[in-house]
């Protein structure tokens, strides 16, 4: 069965590799960039378009405003980047603006950070995926007849993809991603050579049209309030960037300064292409219109609802290339493909992050462990679901979906940056050095600059966004939080049950039991239980057995296993591939046969909980090794458990259901029992 199921994988997503191999995983900068920059990058293709819509409000004059809210973008922009690239050389460990805020704010915030990243990240996929199936519809009629089922299989097939391996798919997204930023910019210098050198006019297709403006005549307060709604919209030039600070472990030695490097490629990019389109739908008169069949005009009469509103990167590629050309061909093609790439950015963030969570005891420990090929497997997994999901329910309707997005992401800017200034006050009151002060406090206001701008835009999106779908958001944060806060609370509990006393107590009591080989992960009650009770078994050998997954706490279990004198020998098994229910099977058919004859027997400490969601929280390694055993000749498996006490509780719940009587008992009288009949002789004549 076990090689059925392999054969499959092997195909999907390669061989196995091993855990020495990690180093040939790490990414360079120009992998990295694509990598973790893909959602940044390929905002351009609709960020400059938001803009847009919003000040269509107000009618085309209020497009004066864009290049100043495009200066706002760009400057809060530079602020989060700065930010970042201190925070990648503070807290490289890969834990990003979680670690920033559970250090300097406390594990609440941290917490908060964390719910608001992952709830971002699975909306990053919908959104992206969304977005790219409504682009490829427009030259496909299938996907957009069936638009959820391709945004579903376009899911699987970027999960597989990243299944693989970080590496391997960073390779396959490069190309698209550096094809898509070259036409950009390709763009943007060949527009500003035909305007400002040769002096030509170029057009958009929607230059001839007007728009009636839904609130005309827009003054002081509303206006003021329209402009910020316009910069908050734009700031989705933003979505990603936190992604880089998140997966610094990922990135070749010297890890932080090639993330910081890679941080300000991203930003010097995603800035110049952000500003480049709409300098150029400006100089082109680009239309837009939240409703464009209402609201956009040809000869004074509306456009009606045949029409279809292309994105402002279209039409600008339409007016300075040409519609049709190979250049507009080549570029429209390079936007859809690299919006389906830009879910990719999560498909890193999301797992790296689920790691580093469940390492503090957050999120379920397998979502720690990498898989095969050495990538976060689990986390992968789990994504893509949630992924999907919501597509499935929003229908892959990018409207829809979008009215969700952004709320995260500057949750976590705000609280991130609040750290960082937390984090700088801390530094200052014991730093006497004058120089490393002036660093101390121009990095200080940088931050506090960032904090400021962020949570201006986090208030203007809750404002602005909350009925119209910003709320879901939201209760998918309060319930990332309420069930990680739970998680913890159940490990903790555990742990402090499982402690191993210094003393000598009643775990260390024989019992009256025997084994030959015991199963050994860590030293703690269930594992003094279980060696003192193989102590009482007369057999020629005794030992312990460790499987070796990760070296620093293998070396931690045999300096605490010398410490304690336990007089069992203790062996350590290899496990190149961090398996450990195939080293455990392979020893004890190996010492089967040496000594045919022989009946081994293993020991494997557990513990046990009260609840079925509990048990979920746990390795299974146990139930997959005693499932393997079970097949094997001449080899007993004993468990020995360990109650915890939920388990007590739960033996008091079918205690209570044991003395529950059923409605109508206590008005009939209870059943006596009747005298015992012999077994097997159920009736007169002995059958059932």
């Amino acid at each position: 069965m076990s090689k059925l199921t392999d054969v499959p994988k092997r195909i999907l997503i390669g061989r196995a590799l091993r855990s020495d191999r990690l180093g040939e995983t790490l990414l360079p900068k120009r992998i990295a960039l694509p990598v973790f920059a893909s959602d940044p990058l390929s905002s351009v293709a609709y960020a400059p378009g938001e803009v847009l819509l919003v000040l269509s409000i107000a009618g085309a004059s209020a497009y004066a405003f864009s290049p100043w809210i495009a200066a706002a973008v760009v400057i809060l922009m530079f602020t989060v980047v700065a930010s970042y690239r201190q925070n990648v050389h503070a807290y490289p460990s890969g834990g990003g603006d979680y670690e920033v805020a559970q250090t300097n704010l406390g594990p609440r915030a941290g917490l908060g950070v964390a719910s608001a990243l992952l709830v971002d990240y699975v909306l990053t996929v919908a959104v992206s995926i969304s977005s790219g199936v409504e682009n490829l519809g427009s030259a496909i009629p299938f996907v957009v007849e069936h638009k959820t089922l391709s945004a579903i299989a376009i899911i699987v097939l970027l999960t597989l993809m990243n299944l693989r391996g970080v590496k391997e798919s960073g390779r396959l997204f490069a190309i698209p991603t550096y094809v898509f930023v070259t036409g950009v910019f390709a763009l943007v210098l060949w527009g500003a050579f035909r305007g400002l050198v040769l002096g030509d006019t170029m057009r958009a297709p929607t230059a001839d049209l007007e728009i009636q403006a839904e609130q005309p005549g827009l003054a002081g307060f509303a206006l003021f309030f329209l402009l910020l709604r316009a910069f908050s919209s734009g700031c989705a030039a933003l979505t990603g960037v936190e992604a880089i600070s998140n997966g610094v472990p990922a990135f070749r030695k010297p890890k932080s300064r090639n993330a910081a490097a890679t941080l300000a490629l991203m930003g010097g990019f995603a800035v110049t292409m952000f500003c480049g389109i709409i300098g150029l739908a400006l100089a082109t008169d680009v239309k837009m219109a939240e409703n464009p069949a209402h609201d956009l005009l040809r000869d004074g009469t509306p456009v009606g609802p045949d029409y279809t509103q292309e994105p402002v990167i279209s039409q600008v590629s339409a007016a300075v290339f040409g519609e049709g050309s190979l250049p507009f061909l080549l570029l429209a093609a390079a936007t859809a493909l690299v919006l389906f790439l830009a879910a990719n950015t999560a498909y890193n963030g999301f797992p790296l992050l689920g790691s580093i969570l469940a390492q503090d005891r957050y999120l379920p420990r397998q979502l720690h462990t990498r898989g095969d090929r050495l990538a976060f497997s689990n986390g992968i997994v789990l994504l893509a679901a949630a992924a999907a999901v919501l597509v499935y329910l929003y229908d892959a309707e990018v409207t829809r979906l979008i009215q969700l997005y952004i709320v995260g992401v500057f949750v976590s800017f705000t609280l991130s940056q609040t750290g960082m200034v937390r984090h700088w006050n801390r530094l200052l009151a014991t730093e006497t050095d004058p120089a490393a002060r002036r660093r101390m406090l121009r990095s200080r206001a940088i931050n506090t600059f960032g904090a400021f701008f962020t949570g201006l835009v986090l208030i203007v999106v809750l404002a602005t966004k909350f009925t119209h779908g910003a709320w879901v958001a939201l209760l998918g944060m309060a319930i990332f939080y309420v069930t990680m806060t739970s998680i913890r609370r159940h490990y903790d509990r555990v742990a402090e049950e499982l402690a191993a006393p210094d003393e000598p107590g009643e775990d260390s009591v024989r019992p009256a039991r025997v084994h030959s080989i015991v199963l050994v992960s860590k030293i703690h009650r269930p594992t003094l239980r279980a060696v003192a009770y193989a102590k009482l078994m007369r057999s020629d050998r005794l030992e312990a057995l460790s499987i070796n997954v990760d070296p620093a706490e293998t070396k931690a279990l045999t300096e605490d296993w010398e410490r304690r004198g336990l007089d069992v020998p203790l062996k350590i098994l290899d496990s190149p591939y961090r398996e450990i229910t195939r080293p455990v099977v392979e020893y004890v058919k190996s010492l089967r046969r040496e000594s045919p004859r022989d009946v081994i027997s293993v020991i494997i400490p557990e513990y046990v909980v009260g609840h079925w969601y509990e048990q979920l929280l746990h390795n299974q390694s146990a139930l997959r090794l005693k499932g393997r055993l079970l097949f094997t000749p001449g080899v007993m498996v004993t468990s020995v458990p360990y109650q915890l006490r939920s388990s007590e509780a739960a033996k008091q719940r079918a205690r209570k259901n044991q003395e529950w009587n059923a409605p109508g008992s206590v008005r009939r009288g209870l059943v006596e029992p009747g005298p015992k009949r012999p077994a097997g002789r159920s009736g007169p004549n002995g059958g059932e």
